[in-house]
């Protein structure tokens, strides 16, 4: 009998298959786990390594050794006429089928599931350019949890004045400083940010004296490439952020970094007044909350910059953007157009003082969208603004937005997911992404977006309604009330709950959630009573409380045309009639201006395509 023919009869070529396949599927799953459980990539290569290191063993196993009934016994104990190994065999084969199944369902999987949503988390994909940096949030070392706003602040400093040098990728705030007081290593730190280097250190005040001790770091190997300690009079505070940006930026060799053609833009006051500096930083440290408490407090703080500092272009920009969005999100009535007011004249005073600087056209650009429903005039101001400052994810963010208020959702994600580029841990941006993937159908991947929005930032308000109304349209009753049941108390959790109970079998407590909304806060959401109309398939209503909603000019009209449950009524008369009274395009008007444009793209792709002719007449 020849050798080949020998493995054949002792079924080492099968156990040989066998161990192949087995070592694959294994080898996907571990794989597919790591990001679960934020295991390092050696993890998988050892156990490749100790897979191959076992398969000489394995075939010499099979080679002694053979199943019987009464188990492994060795090969040359068995007599020749009581050998099983052509049942073995049999065996062996339907073992073989069953993992290489395995196998190429794990395959599958992580190629059409897990993958499916990878574009938004595609800021991280891929080797990280050399040039790129993330600025992780500066130890606050002042013994004062206090002077907690100050380390932010001076952190901020540093990714802004980096962001200047064209062609050096900048992680932003929201995600760089997610990894406050992180235990990740640098690696596991850079693959997630998608960067090179890292720049981390700390700030310790104590009295007129300020201490920056300032490390980079190669994400790569974790090895240090410069570090440097400062110690300044507080007084000198701008001169001491200057020293270590040029630091920085000379240890990334930023002679290959040369400047382009956007406008300077800087967070500081034109007067050098540290007081000031302080409140603005302060401010942005409670806006970043993202609640009503936050966006009070962060008003009275850039309020208190600009009444220190009135030539202070970037407080007045910031304050517009808060007053704003709070007027929107938790305000309704009188004390809506109030704030909206302020809003405006906080807009024009930046504006005044600094007509090149980006924040100030976006907030300009913000109070057009969410007020005056003027979206041409809109997007004229976030188009500057990316023009001042392309690597702006706000910018950025901020024309997706005026997207998606067009009509246009796949646009509006693309621009969104360039915006998490440089901010790839950005709430907000997981977030809009969520709501744009609605009127796509792509339910399971708003699910994932919206989930990770909550994962990055759970205090947040309105995150869990947008849950709720997801887990609602992907049919899941259940789901749809524990959301709705862990949004904040208050406005949006009655909102939330109003729109869970529609889809329950309890039609007495969806009349009352319902009621309790339109009692509590007709005057705040009398956008998300319609949709609660709309999900109940009651057309009349519906338009009836739009309506209600164009004259408190309410800011969720701007949802109108990517949101399901009020798209339903896309083809009746009265939805056409209502985008023309409120300045939007009509279904048909977008569709007309897609295929319009659809030769264009092919031929001449453009990643920000002009709304404007689609956006009809202002109000």
């Amino acid at each position: 009998m020849t050798f080949f023919a020998e493995l054949k009869r002792r079924n080492v070529l099968r156990a040989g298959a066998l161990y192949i396949g087995a070592a694959w599927a294994l080898s996907q799953g571990v794989a597919q786990l790591l990001p679960v459980f934020d295991f390092p990539n050696w993890v998988v290569r050892w156990f490749v390594i100790a897979a191959l290191i076992g398969f000489p063993f394995a075939m010499l196993f099979s080679w002694f050794y053979e199943w019987t009934p009464q188990g492994i016994q060795r090969e040359s104990e068995v007599e020749e006429d009581a050998s099983i190994t052509h049942e073995t065999g049999k065996k062996l084969d339907r073992w073989i089928m069953a993992v290489m199944a395995v196998a190429i369902v794990l395959l599958l999987t992580n190629t059409f599931v897990w993958h499916k949503g990878a574009g938004l988390d595609a800021a991280t994909t891929g080797p990280a350019s050399d040039k790129s940096i993330a600025v992780l949030p500066l130890a606050n070392e002042s013994g004062d949890k206090e002077q907690q706003y100050f380390s932010d602040g001076l952190s901020e400093d540093l990714i802004n004045a980096l962001s200047q040098f064209n062609g050096l990728k900048v992680i932003g705030r929201n995600s760089s400083f997610q990894f406050r007081d992180s235990k990740d290593d640098a690696a596991t730190i850079g693959r997630k940010l998608g960067v090179a280097h890292l720049l981390e250190g700390s700030v310790r005040r104590v009295g007129d004296a300020v201490r920056i001790s300032a490390e980079l770091i190669n994400a790569g190997d974790g090895s240090t490439l410069w570090s440097e300690h400062y110690d300044r009079p507080y007084k000198d505070l701008f001169a001491l952020q200057d020293d270590v940006t040029e630091s920085v930026a000379g240890a990334l060799k930023s002679k290959l970094l040369a400047g382009g053609d956007s406008a300077t833009q800087s967070d500081r006051p034109p007067s050098g007044n540290l007081d000031a500096y302080a409140a603005f930083l302060q401010g942005k440290f409670d806006e970043s909350h993202r609640t009503e408490e936050g966006f009070r407090k962060a008003i009275d703080s850039y309020t208190t910059a600009t009444r220190i500092d009135p030539h202070f272009a970037m407080a007045y920009a910031r304050m517009s953007i808060a007053m704003t969005t709070m007027a929107t999100r938790f305000l309704g009535g009188t004390a809506q157009r109030q704030l909206d007011a302020q809003a405006r004249a906080a807009a024009d005073t930046a504006l005044q003082l600094d007509p090149d600087l980006a924040e100030a056209h976006g907030a300009r650009g913000w109070l057009l969208t969410a007020v005056d429903f003027d979206h041409a005039g809109a997007e004229t101001e976030f188009r500057r603004a990316v023009q001042l400052a392309p690597k702006d994810g706000d910018a950025l963010f901020n024309l997706g937005q005026l997207m998606g208020a067009s009509g246009q959702p796949e646009q509006a994600i693309a621009l969104t997911r360039q915006a998490l580029a440089t901010d790839p841990l950005n709430a907000e941006s997981y977030f809009r992404i969520s709501q744009y993937l609605l009127p796509l159908g792509r339910f399971d991947e708003a699910q994932q977006s919206i989930r990770k929005a909550i994962e990055l930032q759970p205090e947040a308000a309105e995150f869990q309604t947008e849950l709720t109304i997801v887990e609602v349209l992907r049919g899941d009753a259940t789901a749809a009330l524990a959301a709705a049941q862990q949004e904040r108390s208050g406005l949006w959790q009655d909102v939330a709950m109003a729109i869970a109970r529609q889809v329950g079998s309890d039609r007495a407590a969806a009349d009352a959630a319902l009621k309790t909304v339109i009692d509590k806060d007709a005057n705040s959401v009398a956008y998300q009573i319609a949709q609660i109309y709309a999900l109940r398939k009651d057309a009349d209503q519906t338009f009836a409380w739009l309506d209600r909603a164009w004259a408190n000019r309410d800011g969720g009209i701007n949802l109108l045309l990517f949101d399901p449950f009020i798209l339903r009524y896309k083809d009746d008369p009265r939805f056409a009639a209502f985008c023309r009274k409120v300045g939007l395009p009509t279904p048909a008007d977008v569709a007309a201006a897609a295929v319009k444009a659809a030769p264009r793209a092919a031929d001449h792709p453009d990643p920000m395509p002009s709304t404007t002719a689609s956006s009809g007449h202002a109000p």
